[in-house]
């Protein structure tokens, strides 16, 4: 069975897995914070574990609100003894979203984890490592591969010529796809108007801790990595780690002999043998993927859509649009190739790049897809690929957009003197783009990125905990766009390089259905 039908066949045994799980399994929210009463009221956080950040919560007007994953409605207690916490952490759905509002103090938001204590916790517990063995082992290849692919790929382009019209070629696409994405997004939001009468329970407009902005020159400083081994030791400095490839390779290039041909001969050896031992984890990745979807459905289960749903339906049908019209038709215009046939050949690469929700960690799969069943030349592959799984986030900068504007829509709706203006419109694309760019690529980058343009419009950043509830799913699906795209992208570059693709994806006759 081919690899692809594999890993299909082991998403659906572990949704199956993950709903049998939830529905046989008891499980109780657990908050992952410890507290004491405090004198004068209120409480204090002694200890953090998990998933949230200790935080000092001290006078008798804090309240906790506590946002129900699969309804519509909130719920506001007074915290006044630890055991009004533990009460309402008891009557809590794992996955909930909970903040602390405390009139002139930074709010504390996180999602209730499952309790490890309980029965769903113990039965997942195998199935969690295993997810993680899986995950680690994929992100183990990123940096090597990321580092000798580049490396040899601009070495071997050969004169600076034309390194600099493959790469004005890879820049022009990355930037246009993410645009058009981008743009998408925003018209379908601007229409649908899935935050205006949003039933969410935020509370108004006001001043709030702003997380760091993104700005052109912050993303260009933090492009050159002052330490290139400290670089090497995080997955995160992809952008500092791509910089120093691309140095490396063009002034190998241009090295005398014999020292030339001794490095670029190391550093093909050395991706010879990290591609082997990519081979060697991808065969493990029917096992993985079963793992991850049955971690995740068990802890969120599908009530998560309730509360979201228009929210969901407009980000999904973007994404659609994106992936099925947008970037076929440059597939068919642009590189005469069939987009149905070139999404039969990346199979792998998109089912994995489904169940991992990371651009990184399906890269070595990417390459391998790309080059043995799409037919791409190395030369393009390990140039436009590693960049792309770092920089070009079609599906995340959408993403990104439509939040934004979704909570913009929801905050006009509740407090008349707050407006998005169309100034407010062009400044969300613009910091979408950026953020986009500067986005890990790793699960849930984008939310995260999110904050930078809350910040920017002066909005809560508590507004971003609640989508928290369905980013997983959401996640899977734009990390999915962002793999099409990124091969798409090397597709057409390798075309309009003059390279011959694999058998049956491109089109020599008029064009089909396909």
């Amino acid at each position: 069975m081919a690899l692809h039908w594999k890993v299909l066949v082991a998403m659906l045994a572990g949704l199956a897995a993950g709903v049998l799980l939830r529905g046989a399994a008891e499980a109780r929210a657990w908050s992952g914070l410890t507290w004491r009463a405090v004198p004068g009221g209120g409480l204090v956080a002694t200890s953090a574990e998990g998933p949230a950040a200790a935080a000092r919560l001290a006078g008798s007007e804090a309240r906790a609100v506590v946002l129900h994953r699969g309804l519509p409605e909130e719920r506001r207690v007074t915290l006044a003894q630890p055991e009004d916490f533990q009460e309402l952490v008891a009557s809590a759905e794992p996955g909930d979203v909970l903040w602390i509002e405390r009139p002139g103090r930074p709010d504390v938001a996180l999602t209730l984890a499952l309790d490890p204590q309980s029965q769903r916790a113990r039965w997942l517990a195998p199935l969690q490592l295993a997810a993680d063995l899986f995950m680690k082992l994929l992100a183990l290849l990123i940096v090597p591969l990321v580092v000798t692919s580049i490396a040899c790929g601009v070495a071997g382009i050969g004169t600076g010529r034309e390194l600099g019209r493959l790469g004005a070629k890879t820049f022009a696409y990355y930037i246009s796809t993410s645009l058009l994405a981008i743009f998408v997004g925003q018209a379908l939001v601007l229409i649908l108007r899935p935050g205006a009468g949003a039933q969410l329970g935020l509370p108004p407009v006001r001043g709030a801790e702003l997380a760091e902005r993104v700005s052109i020159g912050s993303l260009i400083e933090n492009i050159v990595p002052s330490n290139v081994f400290a670089a090497l030791a995080d997955n995160r400095n992809m952008l500092q780690l791509i910089f120093f490839a691309l140095l490396f390779g063009f002034f190998l290039a241009r090295a005398s002999e014999p020292h030339r041909e001794r490095i670029r001969s190391l550093l093909e050896s050395l991706l010879a043998v990290i591609l082997r031992l990519a081979e060697g984890v991808l065969k493990l990745i029917p096992y993985g993927v079963f793992a991850l979807l049955a971690v995740v459905v068990a802890r969120t289960g599908l009530g998560v859509f309730r509360p979201l749903l228009l929210y969901v339906v407009t980000v999904v049908a973007a994404l659609a649009i994106h992936a099925l019209i947008t970037l076929p038709v440059l597939l068919r215009v642009v590189g005469r190739i069939s987009p149905r046939a070139w999404a039969r050949a990346m199979a792998p690469a998109l089912t994995t790049a489904f169940s991992t929700s990371s651009s990184n960690v399906t890269l070595p799969v990417t390459l391998e897809t790309v080059e043995r069943r799409g037919g791409v030349s190395n030369k393009v592959t390990s140039f436009t690929l590693p960049l792309g799984a770092t920089i070009n986030m079609d599906g995340t900068a959408l993403y990104e957009c439509i939040g934004v504007i979704f909570l913009a829509q929801y905050y006009a709706s509740v407090d008349p003197t707050y407006t998005l203006t169309l100034g407010d419109q062009g400044l969300i694309a613009a910091l979408a783009l950026l953020a986009s760019i500067g986005a890990a690529g790793i699960p849930s980058a984008g939310l995260v990125m999110m904050l930078t343009i809350l910040a920017a419009l002066r909005l809560p950043l508590e507004g971003a905990a609640l989508l928290l509830a369905v980013d997983r799913p959401l996640d899977m699906l734009r990390t999915t766009v962002n793999i099409w795209s990124d091969t798409c992208g090397a597709a057409l570059v390798a075309r309009t390089e003059g390279e011959v693709l694999a058998p049956g994806v491109v089109c020599h006759a008029a064009p089909d259905a396909g």
